[in-house]
């Protein structure tokens, strides 16, 4: 995984997908997907339920190989690199490729375990000292920091719903991916709380690629530089969010941004 390290610090697209298929079992859920994604850039995957938009945010962290039935064809490049080539070390790739999933889910542990578990696992703190650092400039970046720091010894689990919602966010970025994929953030969460992550998504795009599968639309336009429309496993229109949502050049698009379909 150093070639996947050491790839990740040059230019040019951070990710490229190139014909990516998935099936299970016999069922084909993803036809032949090509995309590619820019560094520090927010892009958004939106689609109607079932569209394939969270089978192929799973690819790209290989998540889908937890799933007996599920195979991938296809390529799918890190700065060139294939994260499916038979050498790759699948934990040390989700190190570069976090994660965080619909429903919050933190540990059974402190505030400060959660945060802490990562560099804890992949030895990147080599000290109590930076690893109290890691911790801190973590929950700050997820801005969590001022609402917790005086309770960091308490759980994770105690807390509301946005404010666990943001300790998993401190908790993948605390072992500085270089891509963050997110599905579907936002939909167990109030208003406010949503509110909070989309600008907190905002300003961790200054370090981070992050791809995100929602549901809402208006949550795309808001939070997402480029946007893809999936529509039953195909990747139907790729641009910049504003041409995909005011000027879109497929009919399938057009009709689902307007409500026709969904």
């Amino acid at each position: 995984m150093a070639e996947v390290e050491n790839a990740l610090m040059g230019n040019g697209p951070i990710i490229k997908a190139k014909d990516v298929r998935v099936f299970y079992g016999e069922k084909q859920a993803l036809q032949d997907v090509s995309i590619d994604f820019a560094k520090n850039q927010v892009t958004s995957l939106i689609g109607p339920s079932g569209c394939g938009k969270s089978t192929f945010l799973r690819c790209i962290n290989r998540m889908n190989d937890l799933v007996d039935i599920a195979r991938v064809e296809g390529e799918i490049l890190i700065e060139n690199h294939d994260i499916y080539a038979k050498d790759v070390d699948v934990v040390a790739l989700r190190a570069h490729v976090g994660m965080v999933f619909q429903k919050p889910n933190p540990f059974p542990k402190s505030i400060y375990d959660n945060v802490a578990y990562g560099p804890r696992i992949h030895g990147t703190s080599q000290s109590k000292d930076e690893l109290d650092h890691i911790v801190e400039t973590s929950l700050k970046r997820a801005g969590l920091w001022n609402e917790v720091s005086d309770r960091l010894d308490q759980p994770g689990n105690g807390l509301s719903g946005g404010q666990q919602q943001r300790l998993c966010i401190a908790r993948t970025i605390a072992i500085e991916p270089k891509v963050l994929l997110m599905d579907e953030p936002c939909s167990a969460l109030d208003p406010i709380a949503t509110a909070i992550v989309e600008e907190l998504i905002d300003e961790l795009s200054e370090r981070f690629t992050i791809i995100i599968v929602t549901h809402s639309m208006q949550q795309a336009a808001r939070v997402s530089q480029k946007t893809a429309f999936f529509h039953l496993g195909n990747l139907v229109e790729h641009g910049d969010t504003d041409q995909i949502f005011t000027n879109p050049k497929d009919e399938r698009t057009e009709n689902y941004i307007t409500g026709r379909i969904g």
